[in-house]
């Protein structure tokens, strides 16, 4: 039997979200897939927009899919740092991380990691967490000396993910991984990008907090391919921030991934129309 067959779609899907029909057209061909989703802490920390997103995880796994979380948090990290008065730094969209600035990051980020689990068990969703305190998978290498405690993912430990995803539970990553011991903060883009690739899953899914990529006429773009997607940040139309987004969407695709999408997490069920409707919600790049 089917997975179309075996839920009442109409009890499931949100009134403002993809029809029946659009539903059904998609859902055979993700159901079973891995699919990797990272939520920017920009879009999780407006309330209605978390619980949307935690609507749409939770539907996703109701329909069969098989949903990956990995959340930002930079926004939080932000205020708790301005609270301590620890001055933060950005060189090419990483920030700079003192041994101070860690400690706080791992604070919030172990912090917001748990509320999300949380907040999937409330609404009878399986979930767990994975973060450098609890089932770290991510080891790391310092990215660059200059950005201090800032990692880039070498190995994912994989037996560990996949045994979660076997027990029929939601995993949800913080952007952190460990090198003896040590914790590195990680752009939550690269940590997502490395466990897609690591999984080889169907989607990779940036949530962030603006439309998609965007043509020099500030106009989305609907479909590009890595070749173009490099050539608009050598002409310096895609910059700051969106360069390691965009290098991830890049690696991802060479390395197993069937297509990466830049969605707008502002927009309501961002997730539920990008995976089950003709339009999508963002920018798919893919070869």
């Amino acid at each position: 039997m089917s997975a179309i067959e075996k839920v009442n779609l109409k009890e499931i899907l949100p009134n403002s979200g993809p029809s029946v029909d659009e539903v059904k057209k998609y859902l055979e061909k993700y159901t079973d897939e891995n699919i990797v989703i990272k939520c920017g802490g920009s879009v999780l920390i407006d309330p209605k927009l978390f619980n949307l997103f935690i609507s749409d995880i939770i539907i996703m796994k109701k329909l069969g899919l098989t949903p990956i979380i990995v959340h930002g948090g930079g926004k939080r990290i932000n205020n708790q740092l301005k609270k301590l008065n620890i001055t933060s730094t950005f060189i090419k969209g990483l920030r700079v991380t003192d041994k101070d600035t860690i400690k706080v990051v791992e604070e919030v980020l172990v912090e917001f990691n748990n509320e999300i689990v949380n907040s999937l068990k409330d609404k009878s969703c399986d979930s767990k967490s994975i973060n450098t305190k609890e089932n770290n998978i991510i080891s790391v290498n310092p990215e660059r000396e200059e950005l201090g405690f800032v990692g880039t993912p070498t190995e994912i430990n994989i037996d560990i993910l996949n045994k979660i995803i076997g027990e029929m539970t939601v995993p949800v990553i913080a952007p952190m991984g460990l090198k003896d011991e040590q914790p590195f903060n990680i752009n939550a883009d690269t940590a997502a990008g490395a466990i897609a690739k690591k999984l080889k899953s169907r989607r990779l899914l940036l949530m962030t907090d603006i439309e998609g990529v965007l043509d020099k006429d500030k106009q989305l773009i609907s479909e590009i391919t890595p070749d173009i997607a490099r050539k608009m940040i050598d002409e310096d139309i895609i910059k700051g921030g969106m360069i390691p987004k965009i290098n991830t969407c890049i690696e991802a695709i060479h390395n197993g991934v069937k297509g990466v999408v830049i969605i707008d997490g502002r927009k309501s069920h961002s997730i539920l129309f990008e995976l089950f409707s003709d339009k999508g919600s963002g920018t798919l790049i893919r070869e």
